[in-house]
């Protein structure tokens, strides 16, 4: 009981740590963005000048509160005395200058400007994908340096913990999954779950949460659609004919910036050939 109470109580107070690191970063990222009085080439790079300082300090607390949660946590499920390993979060999280990333929101609204977009509309569109790209790098720095710290600790698997009030479908699923240290863990742009790991090192299986999945089946039964055990949608053709239209309804897939990329088999995916240079 002591142990569950420790474990509570970390994961209670990572949650605050990581939910404030969030909100105060994006508020600050937005509310430079929205005191712009133009956004000209020249004002893209007053804000990331101003910006990309703050940006990148944060993503190096984000590593270094997860590695300290996930540290405590182990030492805790294990019986060891582990403390934080010290982890490496590389500025650029993508692979791409993150200065060039930054500069990104401006490009969408000199876009939808090009596209004869009114001009609040094409900042409404830039500011959305600044927001996007905030909250994208600070999960991967929690991811980074997850993995890091998961490795360095002796554990072998983890979960994707849920947090927060709302919680998108890709995530509920995911959740109900175990993953591999090894394997980074699949985000989406905006998703704040974070991981756990799964105490023990024998793998639990695949699902390690039967309530969660059924509750999710039934939600998409609710919708109109019929669900297999297997987690397969099933629908009948005009003619009567059952079939699976989700072979799975969550895959990984491998995105050129932000790595393992949670999807539906389903829907259209843009590699790393599609993204564009700037």
């Amino acid at each position: 009981m002591a142990s569950e109470q420790l474990q509570a109580a970390l994961t209670e107070r990572y949650d605050a740590l990581s939910t404030s690191l969030r909100a105060r970063v994006v508020q600050f990222v937005l509310g430079a963005f929205d005191s712009l009085g133009s956004y000209r080439d020249g004002d893209a790079a007053a804000f990331v000048e101003q910006v990309l300082p703050t940006v990148l300090a944060a993503q190096q607390q984000m590593g270094q509160i997860t590695d300290a949660y996930l540290s405590a946590m182990i030492a805790d499920m294990l019986g060891t005395s582990t403390s934080a390993v010290g982890v490496e979060v590389p500025a650029a999280l993508r692979g791409v200058d993150p200065a060039e990333v930054y500069t990104r929101p401006f490009v969408t609204t000199w876009t939808a400007l090009a596209r004869g977009k009114a001009y609040d509309a094409a900042v409404a569109e830039g500011r959305t994908r600044l927001l996007s790209i905030t909250e994208t790098d600070l999960q991967l720095a929690r991811t980074h340096a997850a993995q890091q710290s998961m490795r360095a600790g002796g554990a072998r698997f983890f979960r994707r913990r849920l947090t927060g009030a709302k919680n998108c479908a890709l995530c509920v699923l995911a959740s109900t999954q175990r993953y591999r240290v090894e394997k980074l863990m699949p985000i989406h742009p905006g998703c704040d779950c974070k991981p756990e790991p799964i105490p023990g090192d024998k793998d639990p299986g695949q699902i390690i949460d039967e309530a969660t999945l059924r509750e999710a089946h039934d939600a998409i039964a609710a919708a109109g659609e019929t669900v297999d055990r297997a987690g397969n949608v099933i629908r009948t053709t005009a003619k009567g004919k059952r079939i699976r239209d989700y072979a799975n309804i969550i895959i990984t897939r491998e995105h050129g910036e932000y790595g393992p990329l949670l999807a539906v088999r389903r829907h259209a995916f843009t590699g790393p050939e599609d993204i564009p240079g700037s």
